[in-house]
């Protein structure tokens, strides 16, 4: 039987707690420090399968700007960042983007769709 602790910083919200989990085997046995349970939740998925939301820009076809902003519309296995972000690379979209407009349906095979983060307009 192998015990690990592990010390995070929660960033569920701006209070940053402390957070001690201990690990019995690879498996959570306890979790102290947080505040709320958000901290409890976010402590035992960092440790087992950490998971981010990814942010870029894509490259926009005849737009008023020549990026857009976009986002993982949920969060992506943590090491799968580096293959969405090549996903994100590839993308044209063609102006007018409104934002939440799917740009990509599946990225990198995650299930996560890529999004516009913002609108650009066509240009006239």
């Amino acid at each position: 039987m192998s015990m690990e602790k592990r010390e995070l910083t929660c960033i569920r919200c701006p209070m940053g707690c402390q957070i001690t989990v201990t690990l019995e085997d690879g498996q959570v046995k306890d979790i102290t420090g947080n505040t709320c349970p958000r901290g409890a939740e976010y402590a035992a998925n960092e440790v087992t399968h950490p998971v981010r939301t990814v942010t870029s820009t894509a490259k926009v076809i005849g737009g008023e700007l020549a990026v857009v902003p976009v986002k993982t519309k949920t969060d992506v296995p943590k090491e799968m960042m580096m293959e969405v972000m090549k996903a994100i690379a590839g993308i044209e979209a063609k102006a007018p983007v409104k934002i939440g407009d799917v740009l990509l349906e599946d990225a990198a095979g995650t299930g996560a769709a890529i999004v516009a983060a913002r609108d650009v307009a066509a240009v006239q």
